[in-house]
């Protein structure tokens, strides 16, 4: 089965309002809105395309596992310790909501934020190796 799935293309995250995630995705974390109309928005960041779809209020894409946790289902990267500091330092002063930098017991450090929704993503600071190959 190796190689049948080559990439996550599409992310759905619900939102309940388009006009105003789509702003947030692109002010706060510098997505391209590539299209927008009252039902979704397609943000493109990470090299994936977001879709924001209009959803019932509440709704939300993290889960709670089984010790009772709210989780996330998403995770960026970024390249290093220094870049997930200044990123997070960044997020801080545009208000974005940030849970502190944590060491999670395997390599690199993470920490989490979320969207107006209540989405919440996970940022840790070390590549995929498949990522680093690739970019080489």
């Amino acid at each position: 089965m190796s190689g049948k799935l080559l990439r996550v293309g599409t992310v759905y995250i619900p939102v309940t309002d388009v006009a105003r995630s789509a702003g947030w995705y692109a002010d706060q974390l510098g997505a391209e809105v590539s299209y927008r109309d009252e039902d979704k928005a397609i943000v493109n960041l990470a090299g994936i395309s977001f879709f924001l779809v209009k959803a019932a209020e509440g709704e939300h894409s993290n889960f709670v596992d089984r010790h009772g946790e709210e989780r996330f289902s998403l995770t960026f990267e970024v390249d290093g310790f220094d870049a997930l500091e200044a990123l997070h330092a960044e997020f801080s002063d545009q208000g974005i909501r940030i849970g502190d930098i944590e060491d999670r017991g395997h390599a690199g450090r993470n920490f989490v934020f979320a969207d107006p929704d209540g989405n919440r993503f996970d940022v840790w600071s070390e590549l995929s190796p498949v990522y680093v190959r690739s970019s080489v």
